[in-house]
């Protein structure tokens, strides 16, 4: 009785000493000989598909035992105690088989199930768990594991948002066996029925202190475990595990691949759930736990929704045995509908001294099994071999691909050798089929020339909308065989959505206003179409073939937008254009013309009208009284005609005056040339390159050069060595473009207004200065921050002496910044003063730098950088009043800079934990005074008031990520 006293001493310290009796007598404290025996289990949810109640939810529990127990005694678990994380308990849950089954590669561990139920009180999310007692013997990565309890549990999520959610399955058991020396191998298959996205992480092994009877409030519990990692638990590839000495890893060309001699690893792939062990070194029992995370993907975003924690164990043993090795098929990517057949083969190893190659067993694990089938047809040796066989459905395709996970085990020929086992996870990708038979033709809605669109009835009933696109001409590309969507390198934009059981659509070329602008004459359309399936599963099809129309004749085009006067009042500006023509020899319905209309935005939304023109003949309007100097200019065309008696209107694309800029440099005697434009024609070729013309004092507009231009503007350089300092300099460039395919515009000259500078020397770098954070100053406010206080940085600069040659005066100067210590800065402001207040910022750290400019546009270099860290203090209050007024009711930090992390603790004055932040996602705490951890804001189950000891571990968001942890105390008063 010694150790029981020791392992159960804390547990009832409290209890008076007639109720502890009575519980001895009773027989209610687990007698620990006979109760190590647990190996492995986990927990797996499932809602009431019927729907007649959200809240009721099946719950399945798979534990795996010893059939032989201590002092060879043979152990069961008949039955369990599931504790539902609403405050209720359900005890004596039987095992739906009389007697645990023993697994054929391990008989001496047993299969056990049990099957329940549960109706949760309200929608939120509750953790479900199992308290085992005890573990088995001999646990090597653990102290005294038979008298430690085994702890799993399963969170649901009950959310009238999510629908009927089911917890991941993992299909693979939570049980396998290992070689010294050799990489072990598993991969639990997970899979979710709802097409929710799974993520794998490993944890400690966890245990409940005070057992069943301790946590049940028969035994003066609340029905809530308070779970804690197992004592002195470590993974298994730590070298500071009893008799592990020197574990290294072994060659393997897997993931991740093996470094000989390098120190062993032990991890999980956060995607697939694959754990490498790389590799054992000293034979015995290991335990390992893992999450398993359920990701909902909705409209609005991705959130957890759920968690498996599987708790498994491995047994290594020192062997000749080599594991087999397993070939499975490359990933692939299939439509639905298809069949998808797949050979899985595997050769045993083998080793000199050893009674070579044995039989091999194949096991396929995955959500689709079954209806999907695995057949082995040998065992070899030589060769073990088996087929997979699915046959596809609408229902499987998924944004993710399904995984099939295949394992291969071999048969040891010498008696008491481990089972060893390879495996490998073989990845299928299920896209949609392409919408068939889309047909383009040409119609007339509202006088508008328009494209129908129709195609077949879209297979899939679970899809959700279709997507419609258009290009002007054919693509010329085939997607790839898998590419599913139409990428936007493609040339293709989306113009429309409907649901996935519409058959049919009209194009009547809307614009942002969603008012139908019609489809311009000369043009041809082309169009697909695509799928996208249902959340959370989702994914898309693949698009369909091209459809094509083309709209006889030919709309009016702008081609010239050319500055013939450059001045500040009365600028003026030439703009040409072409005739329409109708294609059918049938003649526009008057009354119709052109309007002109102008714009001054360079993202134009707004055009003022110009002039209204009602000859089809005239086809130019020179427009004068601008501000060609200082502005640049775009223009819009509508041509309209009144078919049937309605007016349509048919805008051509706008087209923009080119602006040029220009930025002398006396340190090199260069100046530079800069211009831009936005226009529908192609300025970028070539053979039409950019002519750029130059006035020097007292002279004429010269040809000086030709540069190539791109699709928005151009630059040249003028390194003349003639060019003098402190003398003026005129330039303009005209532009040479044409419209790509139309050949009678193949020489559109467009030029810029004209720009004067003189050269002269660039301005000083700044030197700059970052005046220091008071932090000691904000620690000791009564509160910081608040709503209303916010960290400011305060600049200062002069003007230096460098480079050589440089003037040290400025216009202004422009302020750049960047949060961190790395990154790119931003533009934040311009000034003309030397100095600068960065304020409302969320954190002090920060760089900086500062650059001059000149009245001529010439910039600087940039300054020296200047740069802060954030601020470290974190001071917490000794008092809250959590009564519900408004007023001090949560406990946080009075004053702190910014944090990263917080893992908070909250202890009673017996060390009983009563609240924990177990994700660090409130980094400010905000302990409502709630009860034990996972119950934060349940207002039925607050502490009592009184002091409580806490400890607060805290990650600064300063560049060195400086952890400090307080200790202290705080006292709770309603």
């Amino acid at each position: 009785m010694k150790l029981f006293f020791l392992r159960w001493g804390r547990a009832v310290g409290q209890l008076p000493l007639l109720a502890l009796t009575l519980w001895v007598m009773l027989g209610l404290l687990p007698n620990t000989a006979e109760a190590s025996h647990i190996r492995a289990g986990d927990i797996q949810a499932r809602v009431d598909t019927t729907g007649a109640n959200p809240r009721r939810i099946f719950f399945k529990l798979t534990l795996y035992t010893d059939l032989v127990g201590l002092n060879g005694q043979l152990v069961t678990q008949d039955e369990v105690t599931i504790f539902f994380g609403d405050g209720t308990a359900q005890e004596h849950i039987r095992r739906t088989t009389t007697n645990a089954i023993p697994i054929p590669s391990s008989p001496d561990t047993g299969l056990n199930v049990y099957l329940f139920e549960h109706t949760f009180p309200s929608a939120r999310e509750f953790k479900v768990s199992f308290i085992g007692e005890n573990r088995n013997q001999g646990i090597r990565n653990m102290t005294d594991s038979n008298n430690q309890t085994f702890y799993i549990s399963t969170t649901v999520r009950i959310d009238p948002a999510l629908g009927l959610n089911q917890s991941p399955v993992l299909n693979a058991p939570a049980f396998d066996k290992a070689g010294i020396r050799q990489v072990f191998l598993h991969n639990p298959a997970g899979s979710d029925a709802d097409g929710d996205s799974l993520s794998y992480k490993l944890i400690n092994c966890q245990q409940v202190p005070l057992g069943v009877a301790g946590t049940l409030i028969s035994g003066g519990g609340n029905n809530r475990p308070v779970p804690v990692s197992c004592t002195n638990y470590r993974y298994p590839n730590d070298p500071q595990i009893s008799g592990a000495t020197n574990p290294v890893q072994v060659a393997y060309n897997g993931i991740p691949v093996g470094v000989p001699g390098a120190p062993a690893v032990f991890v999980q792939d956060a995607v697939t759930g694959q754990i490498t062990w790389n590799a054992p070194i000293l034979a015995g029992y290991y335990n390992i736990a893992f999450k398993v995370e359920e990701w909902r993907r909705s409209a609005t975003g991705i959130r957890q929704i759920g968690e498996v924690v599987r708790d498994m164990q491995i047994i290594v043993r020192n062997t000749l045995n080599l594991r087999p090795e397993l070939t499975v098929p490359a990933d692939v990517c299939v439509v639905a509908g298809d069949v998808v057949r797949g050979v899985v083969t595997a050769v045993d190893g083998t080793e000199p001294g050893y009674q070579g190659q044995t039989a091999i067993q194949l096991f396929a694990y995955g959500g689709m099994l079954p209806p999907a089938t695995f057949t082995q047809g040998s065992a070899g040796p030589p060769q073990a071999r088996g087929e997979f066989v699915w046959r596809t459905e609408c229902n499987d395709v998924a944004r993710l691909p399904h995984q099939v996970v295949f394992k291969a085990q071999d048969t040891p020929a010498s008696p008491g050798d481990p089972v060893l086992v390879d495996v490998r996870t073989w990845n299928i990708r299920v896209v949609g089929p392409a919408p068939q038979n889309v047909q383009a033709s040409a119609s007339v809605v509202g006088g508008l020339n328009s494209a129908l669109l129709t195609w077949d009835r879209y297979t899939c009933n679970n899809a959700r909308n279709l997507y419609i696109y258009r290009r002007e001409g054919a693509a010329g590309t085939t997607p790839g065989p898998c590419e599913t969507g139409i990428p936007a390198s493609s040339g293709y934009v989306r113009i429309g959505t409907v649901t996935a059981a519409t058959m049919s659509f009209v194009d009547t070329n809307l614009n942002s206003a969603n008012v139908a602008q019609g489809l311009v004459r000369g043009k041809t359309y082309c169009y697909r179409i695509y799928a996208d399936f249902q959340l959370p599963a989702g994914g898309e099809s693949l698009a369909s073939a091209e459809a094509c129309v083309t709209f006889a004749g030919r709309q009016a085009l702008l081609k010239n937008v050319d500055i013939t006067q450059t001045n500040a009042t009365n600028g003026r500006i030439d703009v040409r254009w072409t005739k329409p023509d109708p294609g059918n020899g049938a003649p526009f319905a008057a009354p119709l013309g052109y309007r002109i209309l102008r714009s001054q935005s360079t993202s134009p939304t707004v055009f003022v009208p110009v002039r209204t023109l009602t000859t089809l003949d005239d086809t130019m309007l020179t427009d004068t009284g601008l501000n060609t100097q200082d502005v640049q200019y775009i223009y819009k065309l509508e041509f309209f005609s009144t078919p049937s008696g309605r007016e349509v209107v048919e805008n051509g694309p706008v087209a923009s005056s080119v602006r040029t800029s220009i930025i002398p440099n006396g340190l090199t005697s260069t100046i530079t040339v800069n211009w831009r434009y936005d226009v529908p024609w192609d300025n970028s070729l070539p053979q039409q390159p950019t002519t750029i013309y130059r006035r020097s004092p007292g002279g004429a507009f010269v040809q000086i050069g030709t540069a190539q231009g791109t699709a928005t503007g151009g630059t040249y350089v003028d390194r003349d060595p003639s060019l003098r300092k402190q003398e003026e300099y005129c330039y303009y460039v005209q532009t040479d473009g044409r419209y790509p395919g139309v050949n009678y515009l193949t020489s559109l000259l467009n030029k810029s207004q004209e720009r004067c500078v003189v050269l002269t020397d660039v301005p000083c770098d700044p030197i700059l200065t970052l005046v220091p954070t008071n932090c000691d100053s904000l620690a000791a406010l009564q509160e910081f921050p608040t709503a209303s206080m916010r960290y400011s940085n305060n600049l200062r600069w002069t003007l230096g002496n460098s480079p050589a040659g440089c003037k040290a005066e400025a216009s202004y100067y422009r302020i750049f910044y960047r949060a961190g210590n790395a990154g790119p800065y931003t533009l934040i402001d311009s000034v003309s003063q030397t100095s600068y207040t960065h304020r409302s910022l969320d954190f002090s750290g920060g760089c900086y730098q500062v650059q001059a400019v000149d009245q001529y546009g010439v910039r600087s270099n940039l300054s020296n950088e200047a740069c802060q860290d954030n601020c470290v203090f974190f001071v917490l209050p000794n008092i809250f009043t959590p009564n519900g007024d408004g007023k001090n009711d949560t406990f946080r930090p009075k004053n702190s800079s910014p944090l990263r992390r917080v893992h908070f603790t909250a202890f009673n004055r017996w060390g009983v934990k009563v609240f924990e932040n177990t994700t660090n996602a409130e980094i400010f705490i905000n302990w409502d005074g709630g009860g034990p951890a996972g119950e934060v804001g349940n207002s039925s189950n607050k502490v009592v008031d009184g002091v409580y000891f806490y400890q607060a571990e805290v990650e600064f968001a300063d560049n060195n990520n400086t952890k400090r942890t307080y200790k202290g105390w705080v006292e709770v008063l309603r």
